[in-house]
């Protein structure tokens, strides 16, 4: 459908603005000039694979504010140039990418060592767009957000260990430098992220204070999330082996949880106590009046037939966070941290490290952070001097 005539503006400028098309059929289209047939062109994009109308009207505000801007720019969808593969599908070139992976390991041009490892942590990157719910359509979503975002999930949502997230954040700048040389992306998003020092943490252990009146706060505002807090403070289950927790492996007669096997980390199963408040609580929220299949958190924090999302914690303790006005440094496992510290202080470190699950007391002791606060006791401390 050519643009009408009379419209000189548009022909003068080479384009129009996009607009958002309602119907049967829900679209986005605009006009450009064309070189090859010397006349304006119209170029349409569908959203009827949003099958939404909140997902389209996302899409569509995505799709006209990036078109405008690429269009001022001096982008032209008829001429072929370095900016035309900004709008591929992520899905499709994350598939090129593997393809091309796999294709240098057959010719021998890649060890298998490093092609399994690049497809391992591709699988991770995927693992975490379906489970976080990210919305990334387009390869210009892979920006410097996107990857900041990526990695701080590994550290505080999987656990894993500086060395590893930075070796994750090796393995991005790779991926990123093979999207620049095919021209899907301009720079390198990954160039403005830093390396962690080994050892360095990005959350603090929460203090005594701050952990009653966290209690106060989720006691009044949300007791399902205050369930999952006291869960991580007490039983030291991981946020993704947290959200795996069925009804039925919750033992009350042993006060116990069993962390199954597929779910653990480690794939080893393991058993860990459980503190009598937990099970109080879960008796004043009826928690075990649902069937054994339910998992413990599931929509609203409620036990259901489905898995809670796995950002959902991290959700609501930043809602929290930000209504008692506390430092970024305290995150949903700092109350691993925190519990960890204070059971090692009751009943001894080795008695943390088999709740915790860990190998050696040198892991544990990794979570004794030295706190920033002078301890009380010190400065009453009657020595022998």
């Amino acid at each position: 459908m050519p643009l009408p005539e009379d419209n000189s503006s548009a022909a003068l400028i080479g384009f129009t603005l996009p607009k958002l098309h309602k119907g049967k059929n829900w679209y986005v289209d605009f006009f450009a000039y064309d070189p090859v047939t010397d006349r304006m062109k119209r170029k349409k994009y569908m959203l009827d694979r949003q099958k939404k109308k909140g997902e389209r009207h996302i899409m569509a505000t995505m799709l006209i504010t990036n078109i405008t801007q690429r269009l001022i720019k001096g982008w032209n969808p008829w001429v072929r140039n370095d900016s035309t593969r900004h709008l591929a599908q992520f899905s499709e070139v994350l598939a090129s990418y593997r393809e091309y992976i796999e294709a240098l390991e057959t010719r021998g041009t890649l060890r298998h060592k490093t092609a399994y490892d690049y497809l391992s942590r591709l699988g991770a990157l995927e693992s975490y767009i379906q489970e976080c719910h990210v919305a990334i359509r387009f390869v210009y979503q892979f920006d410097q957000t996107f990857v900041v975002d990526f990695l701080d999930y590994l550290i505080l949502d999987k656990d894993v260990s500086a060395t590893t997230r930075n070796n994750y954040r090796t393995w991005l700048s790779t991926f990123g430098t093979w999207l620049v040389e095919r021209r899907y992306l301009t720079g390198n998003p990954v160039e403005g992220t830093h390396m962690l020092r080994e050892k360095e943490k990005l959350r603090d252990a929460l203090p005594a204070q701050a952990l009653a009146r966290m209690r106060e706060y989720l006691n009044k505002n949300n007791r399902y999330f205050l369930l999952a807090c006291m869960m991580e403070y007490y039983t030291f289950i991981r946020p993704d082996e947290l959200r795996h927790i069925r009804i039925g492996n919750i033992s009350v007669t042993d006060m116990e949880v069993t962390v199954p096997a597929d779910v653990s980390k480690n794939h080893r199963e393991r058993h860990v106590g459980l503190n009598a408040k937990i099970l109080r609580l879960m008796n004043e929220l009826r928690t075990f009046d649902s069937p054994s299949q339910y998992y413990l958190f599931s929509d609203s924090l409620k036990p259901g037939q489905d898995m809670v999302y796995l950002n959902r914690f991290r959700y609501e303790w930043k809602k929290m966070r930000t209504a008692l006005r506390w430092p970024e440094s305290y995150q949903f496992y700092s109350l691993k941290d925190a519990g960890i510290r204070d059971l090692a202080n009751a009943e001894g470190v080795v008695v943390a490290r088999d709740q915790a699950g860990h190998s050696d007391v040198a892991v544990t002791n990794r979570y004794l952070k030295q706190g920033k606060a002078v301890p009380e006791s010190v400065k009453s401390f009657d020595g022998l001097l």
